[in-house]
């Protein structure tokens, strides 16, 4: 199942990018870790872990990190982007600045931009000149970084324009533990992994009220219809959300305390205000700057999502976050079938 071993630059050593680099270092390639944090490479390279992100997680060897973006990049035709979404025009600015050759840039974040509301290819493909970008691959899934960490089971997507770039990616990182399969839906594939964790901040809010499993169940499934009508909208096949990024990853992502997208809605169910939660994180919450961006998607294409609109109010307009979840219990009522007769009619009658 293995390719040869390659040399290749992960680029954002936080738990996921770290993560990911222990995969391909499991599967004998040259890993060229790249952090912008001086006494993260020292501990990476001198004690062979990353406490900050994966605590008790040994490193395998074969991983070195890297200031230097330049020297991690030499050499290398495939850089994994691990960055939060915030960083990734910056950090591809300084890839641009320094890249010479022509690379497949995979990147594994989840999230759309607020106000230009581009999904990350789209962002890649703004910042990267033609004559440096071979292809973009997506890699997305139900998939905690501290779970990949400790070889336990995951299964992932992998998605591009281009089938043979998507499978390149495949080769490099699939082994007996990180199963990984290719999927052409770029569009959904982004989606799906972008949204899902709005419903998890609802579905932490909901638990931290103590609302039960009911509750979340219902939130959740509803919350998928949300995702598939604004996904499909936007061009994606329906399909893909009944997959691995989309309920694969939206059970994963609601239902588990590895996730920071459902820690963050806990603490807004227990009363926290967004500002002390994200203080108390300490970490890049992506659900926050997504909900944003999906209320203005949902404005922009005319999509009715309820549980998206009223998270937008708990985060930006100081809603009641027990009031916010009681508007939506109180909503008129409809026919459960209907969202899905709906975006089945709209993908398959076009012209």
């Amino acid at each position: 199942m293995q390719n040869k071993k390659a040399a290749i630059a992960v680029v954002g050593a936080g738990s996921w990018g770290t993560a990911l680099a222990i995969v391909l270092a499991d599967n004998a390639h040259e890993v060229r870790l790249w952090s912008h944090k001086e006494d993260q490479v020292k501990e990476i390279n001198g004690f062979h872990t990353n406490k900050k992100y994966l605590p008790e997680i040994a490193l395998p060897e074969l991983i070195v990190a890297y200031a230097s973006l330049s020297d991690a990049l030499a050499g290398v035709d495939t850089v994994i982007l691990a960055v939060p979404t915030k960083a990734i025009r910056e950090v591809l600015g300084k890839i641009r600045a320094v890249q010479a050759d022509s690379i497949t840039i995979a990147h594994v974040s989840k999230g759309i931009e607020p106000d230009t509301l581009l999904r990350i290819t789209e962002m890649i493909k703004e910042e990267m000149p033609k004559e440096l970008l071979k292809d973009i691959v997506v890699l997305s899934g139900p998939s905690h970084a501290e779970e990949v960490s400790l070889r336990h089971p995951t299964t992932v997507t992998v998605a591009s324009e281009n089938m043979e770039a998507a499978e390149k990616i495949q080769d490099l990182f699939i082994n007996h533990n990180f199963r990984v399969y290719t999927n052409s839906d770029v569009i959904g594939v982004e989606i799906g992994g972008a949204l899902k964790n709005i419903i998890a901040l609802a579905a932490g809010i909901t638990d931290g009220l103590g609302y039960g499993d009911n509750a979340k169940a219902a939130l959740m499934t509803r919350g998928l219809a949300e995702i598939a009508r604004l996904g499909t909208k936007m061009g994606a096949n329906p399909l893909t959300f009944s997959g691995l990024t989309g309920i694969g990853d939206l059970i994963v992502t609601c239902t588990s305390v590895h996730s920071r997208n459902w820690r963050a809605g806990n603490l807004l169910g227990k009363g926290q205000t967004l500002d002390e939660v994200l203080d108390n994180m300490g970490m890049v919450v992506e659900g926050v700057r997504t909900t944003k961006a999906a209320y203005q998607l949902a404005k922009k294409y005319d999509v009715n999502m309820p549980i998206t609109t009223v998270l937008y109010n708990v985060l930006f307009n100081g809603k009641n976050a027990k009031d916010a979840v009681d508007v939506l219990m109180a909503r008129g009522k409809t026919h459960e079938m209907e969202d899905l007769v709906n975006v089945l009619d709209e993908k398959y009658t076009e012209g």
